[in-house]
């Protein structure tokens, strides 16, 4: 509750505090400016009948919400002071928009501002709203050249391959064995955080992020990485389980791969550990981005053939789908069209699957595999994009101290961007691997067979053959074991 009893008819006023980032949660600057702005009440006279504290808000940063600020014009329109008091204008603004609507209210409600910083601020005569303008005016400066400076920085560290802060990424961040004390932001307590070397990788999470990496260029899908994390026990650096977009997102880091990124551009090579080699990285996103790969976090195939085998029946060209609608006792194949006849999922499945297994068990598997793409020269091609990143530094160097003009500056980016994006598509296929390998050659190839997740196993019956479901023969066994195996056409690719 306020206190608004001044007694003996003294002047009442209230203090503003505002600190834009408390790097520690301890409120240290906000309890230093409130203890000025006492000593300056007290020297005046004046009763102090509220104090409001924004803590971490900036007053310049574009939708910062400061509850209290907004609360203390509030009061004072209600008139519960005649006189504000802050360390600083720059506490109570740093938007002139801000700053003229306190203007008008200083006006109307007959408001005195008091700094302990900046003396008296008289709103109430022009040259008194020039000097609060003008201040306001430098502080946004201020502000401004500071985010400058920030961003400059950051771009610096980003193109030295430094760490640039944040959330701890997952794969990097080995203990150092020295810590540094925090502060709680809810209870105020010191507690000691281990200081971590960013340069250096988490053997357990690089395993993760290699095993993921793997599994994407072997076929697999991100539904099945983050059933691997999840059974493995991983959760992400902030303790959560790892949801669909975050397992795909670790795996689409450039900083995997040791490579450095400044507002989404890469920038040059990073100063750490890669997790993974850049070819196997470029694959990945080369897989993950591509617009025919037709893959979601919901619904999934769970059957070998959906929208996979053929409707062979007359001269449909659709694909078939699994349902048990109808009152079907089983799930069966069904043409998408709808029209009549079904066939038993179960049955096809594990009969498509003894076809493939018993084709790639031959002596002559080996030569279904597809050649291997030409040597690509990985080290020659990294020496190239980081030459193009280079030029493209310069081109906006010389762009931003005006001496190069606008076409050929953009002329020149987009070639060099031209230029990176096949770079980078041939560090990729250094990193192909045919849905083939692992059953070629395998010792027991119905082992290595089961051993795949379902996408897997449909990336090999996309890789080897189509199968088609054409009309069985009439006829029904008495225990309704019939099917029609001869029904079940294979066109091999390979």
């Amino acid at each position: 509750m306020k206190n608004t009893s001044t007694g003996g008819g003294r002047t009442r006023a209230v203090i503003y505090c505002r600190i834009s980032q408390d790097r520690t949660g301890a409120g240290l600057g906000v309890d230093r400016q409130r203890e000025d702005c006492e000593k300056l009440a007290e020297r005046n006279g004046w009763d102090v009948v509220e104090v409001y504290v924004d803590n971490d808000v900036s007053a310049y940063k574009k939708g910062s919400k400061r509850k209290d600020y907004q609360r203390m014009l509030g009061d004072l329109e209600d008139g519960i002071a005649t006189v504000v008091i802050a360390w600083h204008t720059d506490r109570l603004h740093r938007s002139p928009t801000e700053l003229e609507k306190y203007i008008d209210l200083s006006e109307r409600r007959g408001i005195a501002t008091h700094t302990v910083q900046a003396g008296t601020i008289d709103l109430a005569t022009p040259s008194g709203r020039m000097t609060a303008r003008i201040l306001g005016a430098v502080a946004r400066q201020e502000s401004e050249h500071k985010g400058d400076r920030v961003a400059r920085a950051r771009r610096q560290k980003a193109i030295a391959g430094e760490w640039t802060g944040g959330i701890r990424p997952f794969g990097w961040g080995v203990p150092t064995g020295e810590t540094r004390t925090k502060v709680n932001k809810q209870t105020g307590e010191e507690y000691e955080e281990p200081v971590l070397d960013m340069s250096k990788a988490v053997p357990e999470e690089k395993e993760a992020v290699a095993h993921g990496t793997d599994l994407i260029i072997a076929g697999g899908s991100i539904r099945g990485y983050k059933k691997w994390l999840k059974d493995k026990g991983y959760v992400t650096t902030l303790g959560n389980e790892f949801s669909h977009q975050e397992a795909r997102a670790i795996l689409l880091r450039p900083r995997n791969a040791g490579i450095a990124v400044y507002k989404g551009e890469e920038v040059g090579r990073g100063q750490w550990e890669e997790l993974v080699p850049e070819p196997k990285f470029r694959a990945v996103v080369a897989i993950l981005e591509d617009p025919a790969r037709t893959t979601t976090p919901g619904a999934q195939p769970k059957w070998l053939g959906s929208i996979l085998f053929r409707c062979g029946r007359g001269d449909c060209p659709e694909f078939v789908y699994v349902t048990q609608s109808g009152g079907r006792k089983y799930p069966s194949y069904r043409c998408q069209t709808g029209h009549g006849g079904g066939r038993r999922a179960e049955i096809v499945d594990q009969y498509v699957e003894d076809v493939i297994v018993e084709r790639l068990s031959r002596p002559d598997a080996h030569d279904l595999l597809l050649s291997a793409p030409d040597i690509v020269d990985v080290s020659g091609l990294q020496a190239e994009a980081e030459q193009i990143r280079q030029r493209m530094r310069d081109l906006g160097g010389l762009f931003g101290a005006g001496d190069l003009e606008l076409v050929p500056f953009t002329e020149g980016m987009e070639t060099a961007r031209a230029q990176l994006e096949g770079v980078t598509k041939q560090l990729a296929r250094a990193a192909t691997r045919d849905p083939l390998v692992g059953l070629v050659g395998a010792p027991d190839v119905r082992k290595a067979w089961k051993a795949l997740e379902l996408e897997q196993q449909r990336n090999v019956l996309r890789a080897l053959v189509t199968v088609t479901l054409k009309t069985p023969r009439p006829g029904r066994m008495p225990d309704g074991g019939y099917f029609d195996y001869d029904a079940v056409v294979f066109e091999w690719k390979r």
